[in-house]
């Protein structure tokens, strides 16, 4: 079995978000700390689709899960 591994930089850009440094860290500083009890996928600032591709990538355990564990962790720490 083949498994992809993504930066973290790409899921940004999958989620149709800013990808570059400067962007990434104003998205987690504008939306951090998101509470611990709001899964990602239901946080408000997502769209239908982006939370759709977050609750899929989570619960298929897709090539995306792992950089989406740390999109939350990341989300979580502020």
């Amino acid at each position: 079995m083949s498994q992809t591994f993504h930066h973290f930089s790409e899921l940004f850009a999958q989620l149709g978000l800013p990808s570059d440094d400067q962007g990434i860290r104003d998205f987690l500083t504008s939306h951090s700390p998101l509470a611990h009890d709001i899964p990602l996928p239901d946080a408000p600032f997502w769209n239908a689709a982006q939370a759709a591709f977050l609750r899929e990538g989570l619960l298929q355990d897709a090539d995306w899960a792992e950089m989406i564990d740390q999109l939350n962790i990341a989300l979580r720490t502020a």
